[in-house]
C-alpha cells in the first residue's frame, strides 16, 4: 500500500481509496441504492439513493481528507471516511464506510479498513479510531476484528433502524496498538 499525497489517493492491489470527482456519479448512485447498505448505515444515508443524492455527496466530498471513495478497476464502488472529534474527544475519530453488494466477500473492505486506519493515524493528531456497529452487521464487526480494533462493549438498545431498536456494538483501536 502507498499513499500518493495526503489525502490525494491510497493504492493497494484490490482497490484506490481516492477523492471523490465529478464522473462519480453514476456508480456511487448504482452501488449506493440498495437497501441492505442502508440497513448498515445511519440514516442520514438515504435510500433510495438517487443520482441526486450522489451528486451532492461529491460535491460536499470531492475536497475533502477524511472521505476517500473506494475505486476498484476505475470506478467508484463504495466510500470510507473518518469524522474528527472535537473537545475532550478531540484526540478520536470514528470510522465509517460501505461497500456495493457486488463487491462484498473479495477482501476489499477488509484491506479498506487496514489502510484508513493506517492513513488516519499518520495524518491526524489522533489517539483512537472507533466504530459503532449494528448487533447484526457481523461482516462489519468482522473486518473490523480482522485489523485489530477491540470490541470495547455493548450499548444496549442504542440504536433505532427500520422501526426496530437494536444494540450498538463499539469498537476501537488505539494508536498504541499500531506502533
Amino acid at each position: 500500500m502507498t499513499v500518493a499525497g495526503p489525502g490525494l489517493a491510497i493504492e493497494h492491489s484490490l482497490f484506490t481509496l481516492r477523492q471523490w470527482r465529478e464522473g462519480d456519479e453514476a456508480s456511487l448512485a448504482a452501488n449506493a441504492n440498495n437497501r441492505m447498505i442502508w440497513m448498515n448505515l445511519r440514516d442520514a444515508f438515504p435510500h433510495p439513493y438517487t443520482l441526486k443524492n450522489a451528486v451532492l455527496w461529491i460535491e460536499l466530498s470531492k475536497e475533502s481528507k477524511t472521505n476517500f471513495a473506494i475505486d476498484v478497476d476505475g470506478a467508484a464502488v463504495g466510500d470510507i471516511g473518518l469524522v474528527l472529534q472535537t473537545d475532550l474527544l478531540r484526540r478520536s475519530a470514528e470510522i465509517g464506510y460501505w461497500l456495493g453488494e457486488e463487491y462484498w466477500g473479495r477482501g476489499i473492505m477488509t484491506e479498506a479498513v487496514r489502510a484508513m486506519t493506517e492513513y488516519a493515524f499518520q495524518t491526524f493528531d489522533i489517539n483512537r479510531v472507533y466504530a459503532g456497529v449494528l448487533e447484526y452487521n457481523l461482516s462489519s464487526a468482522r473486518v473490523l476484528e480482522k485489523n485489530g480494533y477491540v470490541c470495547e462493549g455493548r450499548l444496549r438498545q442504542a440504536y433505532t433502524k427500520d422501526g426496530k431498536t437494536y444494540d450498538q456494538l463499539l469498537y476501537s483501536m488505539i494508536r498504541a496498538a499500531v506502533q
